[in-house]
């Protein structure tokens, strides 16, 4: 058996959708508190939208409009989330 880092990055990739694609449905059906109800959401939004852009570079055939337009609207998507994620992360002011 040969190692083949594209089928293995591949792999992972299909990993990070199913954690990305719990994460994503825990924050829907499971979690109440609003701010970890955002977070689990953001979460899922980046493990998806960045293994599906892996998929996308990985593949061999040309590329579809729908691979030309995920490559367009995932990194906004993407940067969106973790900008969310980044002002979620700390304690509340002293203040509030």
């Amino acid at each position: 058996m040969i190692y083949d880092p594209q089928q293995f990055a591949v792999g992972a990739s299909w990993v990070a959708t199913a954690i990305g694609a719990a994460l994503w449905l825990w924050s829907w059906l499971g979690e109440k508190d609003a701010i970890r109800k955002l977070r689990f959401l953001d979460c899922g939004v980046v493990l998806l939208f960045s293994s599906i852009l892996l998929r996308i570079v990985a593949q061999e055939r040309q590329m579809s409009i729908w691979d030309w337009a995920v490559v367009f609207i995932g990194p906004l998507f993407i940067a969106a989330a973790l900008w969310r994620l980044a002002r979620t992360a700390g304690a509340p002011p002293a203040g509030k």
